[in-house]
């Protein structure tokens, strides 16, 4: 009976150091990646053309009331879609938006699509995705954002800096 125990017992022990160990390797690995909330982006495929995205406005914001009762009517403040414009070439090329805090720009590569919003002395990323069979690393500073995809021994980076004037992509596969 003791024996028994003293399996069931180990056994127990030896599992919940694996989960653990598990728990903290993929919490290590998730923190580090660039899950931002998700915003709606225009996708087009090769030849299609692409929309404006309008600015992003949280769905529970709702403008202050009025203190006193208006008889005029108001009109709504969101701004009328912009009509679409092709997009000239599918791969690395951006297609801005105008937003608050700058232009939202985003590069297709072989290795997956980087959406970065870049302001006049500055950027962020706002998502990165990798495409099919790629993995996915980010680094960020106070002065650069850098994202590289992966495959067996195929890089594609894209490195957004602005240390030295306002904020330039370059795209380089190696």
């Amino acid at each position: 009976m003791r024996r028994g125990l003293v399996h069931v017992l180990a056994w127990s022990l030896a599992t919940g150091a694996a989960v653990t160990l598990s728990w903290w390797g993929v919490h290590t690995v998730m923190a580090g990646t660039a899950y931002d909330p998700p915003r709606a982006l225009p996708l087009t495929a090769g030849g299609a053309t692409a929309q404006e995205a309008e600015p992003l406005v949280p769905a529970t914001s709702r403008p202050a009331p009025s203190p006193s009762p208006d008889p005029s009517p108001r009109r709504s403040r969101m701004p009328s879609p912009a009509p679409s414009a092709p997009r000239t070439s599918p791969s690395s090329s951006p297609s801005p938006s105008p937003t608050a805090s700058g232009r939202i720009k985003s590069y297709d590569t072989d290795g997956g699509r980087v959406v970065f919003d870049i302001g006049a002395s500055s950027a962020t990323l706002v998502s990165a995705t990798p495409g099919a069979g790629w993995s996915m690393q980010t680094w960020t500073t106070a002065s650069w954002i850098r994202v590289e995809f992966a495959s067996g021994a195929d890089r594609v980076s894209v490195f957004c800096t602005w240390h030295d004037g306002p904020p330039r992509v370059e795209v380089g596969t190696y």
